[in-house]
């Protein structure tokens, strides 16, 4: 069985995400998975009292932070990782394939500041690269399908899973953004699903089950294989691609979806300033019925 890190996860209530602070017992080396920066987008305020909470963590339990980690480009949170960049001297990493989700939406925000092959970032993973948390060793794997970037991180005996899964009794990650695909991430989805069945899983969100009070972020390969709602032992891939489409239909965009993309495929940086120094996001506008005539 592969070393067992330690986990301690941070759940943030307005975006629904949990962050995560990975570590090796034994050399107090240490990662950090899917950090949030505070956003308010009625008053375009970001602030850092998240992740310095999760710093002055890291400090007090005398971590050392190796890696920066993201899943993928995040469509519901902005990134803190540029924070924890300047705070730790840690990389950030993201799956290779973020060119792909770079190039997607480039265009969409006019973003001629991004170079669309990565940038941004300190090391792209590709599928299967190994890494170390001190002692501990780390594998990315590829689990396309939410987006066509999204990697997990199987640290010892834990993955990251980021937006693949969520806890068995909500179901799995949407698949309607695009370059999403919903066969990819069934396939993923299997992927992680034939590591051991103790395997601890390890999610990026969760919302509360109907007839669950709680948040829950933590479970294992055998009770997703059991229980999960939507992609269980026994589902096939056609009887859940249907039901997954059939459920990305009736999902509205995340509230952060637009201020979110253009600052998380940058790396966690926000549109270069205006020569005055203020910084703006673009916001772009589709009209419809009665207000495509008047626009």
């Amino acid at each position: 069985m592969p070393q067992a890190p330690s986990v301690k996860g941070f759940f943030d209530e307005p975006t629904n995400t949990i962050t995560y602070i990975v570590s090796d017992p034994s050399s107090k080396r240490a990662a950090i998975v899917d950090p949030v920066l505070d956003y308010d987008p009625a008053s375009g305020v970001a602030e850092s009292h998240s992740i310095d909470a999760i710093l002055a963590e890291a400090t007090r339990e005398g971590l050392k932070i190796d890696w920066v980690l993201e899943t993928h480009a995040h469509a519901d949170h902005l990134s803190a990782v540029q924070i924890v960049k300047a705070a730790t001297g840690a990389k950030i990493g993201i799956g290779e394939h973020i060119d792909e989700v770079q190039k997607l939406f480039k265009p969409v925000f006019a973003a001629d500041d991004v170079k669309a092959n990565g940038a941004g970032f300190d090391h792209l993973f590709k599928d299967g690269e190994r890494f170390k948390i001190g002692e501990i060793e780390g594998e990315a794997i590829y689990t396309p399908g939410h987006t066509p970037a999204d990697v997990a991180y199987k640290i010892g005996d834990a993955v990251f899973v980021g937006d693949t899964l969520f806890m068995p009794d909500y179901g799995t990650a949407r698949a309607d953004f695009p370059g999403g695909d919903a066969h990819a991430l069934y396939r993923s989805i299997r992927r992680i699903l034939s590591l051991p069945p103790q395997t601890r899983l390890f999610m990026c969100h969760d919302y509360k089950a109907p007839g669950r009070d709680v948040y829950a972020w933590e479970t294992t390969v055998a009770e997703e294989r059991a229980k999960n709602v939507q992609i269980k032992d026994g589902v096939s891939e056609e009887e859940f691609v249907a039901g997954r489409e059939k459920r990305d239909k009736e999902l509205d965009a995340p509230r952060l979806l637009l201020p979110s993309i253009q600052v998380n495929i940058r790396g966690g940086k926000f549109p270069p300033p205006r020569s005055d120094g203020a910084r703006f996001l673009s916001i772009p506008v589709k009209f419809k019925g009665a207000a495509a005539r008047a626009g």
